[in-house]
């Protein structure tokens, strides 16, 4: 009966928790939507930047009635789960706290903090660097036309550049997280340092394999990931390292 009783009230707490949280996300999704056209100026940037750089006078575009709604629509609801996932995450973590230990927790916290600000930055190098460079080169494909051809000439859809920079910035923040997942596969003893290093030349290979399946079919945004991708994983086997020595050295101390 106590048992039962337990499991009633955990499930009670993880419901209440979970509720909250969706709530909060669901809160920062009207906010959102109330801003929308904002947060979208805002992700137009680049590609404003990149044709004021060109010298040229641009416009985006929609094809249906309802496009630049269900844009809008889509551009409140990244913005919730961007801004409610730490939420999500601090709710899980409180939850689970109480069955660690104090060392587990202080292991835990680390990566609580370092994923959103990961991934953070994945966006901020997509939104700064890797989506500039790519709107150039593609940009670099338009002629003017002659007597005999006809001009080529982008006109960029409002939906269609939201699903190319979201799909950017979701890609290189996943991907970001590179260096988390391999610090906890090393603490649970599934890899190691030297097993990183020695296989250095066939991550290069899955590296670049996965960029260019998760990016547009360009080396701008393809080298742009991978090269990143590349430095998070030597930062990996740094940390991994240090995780190895910190681990051997508690082990010495409880000996």
């Amino acid at each position: 009966m106590a048992d039962n009783n337990s499991f009633t009230s955990h499930f009670i707490e993880l419901r209440s928790r979970l509720l909250n949280s969706l709530i909060f996300i669901f809160v920062i999704f009207i906010i959102s939507y109330v801003f929308a056209e904002h947060l979208y100026n805002f992700l137009v940037e680049p590609y404003s930047k990149a044709v004021r750089d060109e010298g040229g006078q641009r416009r985006l575009i929609f094809t249906a009635l309802h496009e630049t709604f269900i844009t809008y629509i889509k551009v409140a609801f990244f913005s919730a789960i961007f801004i409610g996932s730490p939420v999500l995450l601090i709710q899980i973590y409180k939850f689970i706290a109480p069955g660690l230990y104090k060392n587990e927790k202080q292991a835990l916290l680390p990566y609580l903090i370092s994923t959103p600000i990961l991934f953070l930055l994945g966006g901020l190098l997509v939104y700064y660097l890797v989506m500039p460079l790519a709107i150039k080169f593609f940009l670099s494909f338009e002629t003017l036309g002659s007597n005999t051809t006809l001009p080529i000439q982008l006109e960029a859809k409002v939906n269609e550049y939201l699903s190319l920079i979201m799909r950017l910035i979701f890609a290189f923040g996943i991907s970001f997280q590179l260096p988390i997942l391999l610090n906890l596969l090393a603490r649970i003893g599934v890899v190691n340092s030297n097993y990183l290093k020695t296989r250095r030349r066939y991550v290069i290979v899955i590296i670049f394999a996965i960029a260019a399946i998760l990016t547009p079919p360009d080396p701008i945004t393809q080298v742009g990931l991978a090269i990143p991708l590349l430095l998070l994983y030597e930062l990996s086997i740094f940390t991994v390292k240090f995780t190895e020595k910190k681990r051997d050295k508690e082990n010495l101390e409880d000996a």
